[in-house]
């Protein structure tokens, strides 16, 4: 996966060096760190755009974060497809999680999945919310999980 900012600078460090680089400068300034994972996606034709975020907030301070972009061609129902969705912010909080845990940052596990049972989305909340949890992470779903709704939603 290829990280970038915000601003659209890429991030050319392996992901793990940058979001320790990351953690160790924002420490070092005094800041208090909590980081938010989430992804969203789009359907265009047969192929889902995905966008996943690292949101690094920094309390009382405002945030920023590292935005991955990648594509599948493939025709997925909307539950795969949300399933989908947070399996990749989970492989990314997995792949991070001792970083976190070294320099006590919460971590919490954004869905973009609705609570009301109305909306479609809700179909895949037990299992995304099961899967996030057995992993040992916080999970957060609409609308708590802004990580995924709006920062991702936004760059997708």
């Amino acid at each position: 996966m290829k990280w970038r900012r915000l601003n659209g600078n890429k991030i050319e460090l392996p992901l793990k060096q940058a979001v320790e680089n990351t953690l160790r400068e924002e420490t070092n300034k005094g800041y208090r760190l909590k980081v938010c994972i989430g992804t969203d996606s789009r359907v265009k034709s047969d192929v889902v755009e995905f966008a996943t975020v690292i949101v690094f907030l920094r309390e009382h301070r405002g945030g920023f974060m590292f935005i991955s972009n990648f594509k599948q061609r493939r025709v997925m129902s909307l539950k795969e497809r949300m399933i989908n969705e947070v399996a990749k912010s989970v492989e990314v909080a997995y792949n991070l999680c001792d970083l976190f845990d070294r320099y006590n940052v919460e971590l919490e596990i954004h869905a973009d999945i609705n609570t009301d049972p109305g909306f479609q989305s809700n179909s895949a909340l037990r299992d995304a919310m099961g899967y996030v949890m057995s992993m040992g992470f916080v999970f957060k779903a609409k609308p708590d999980a802004f990580a995924s709704s709006c920062c991702a939603d936004k760059v997708v």
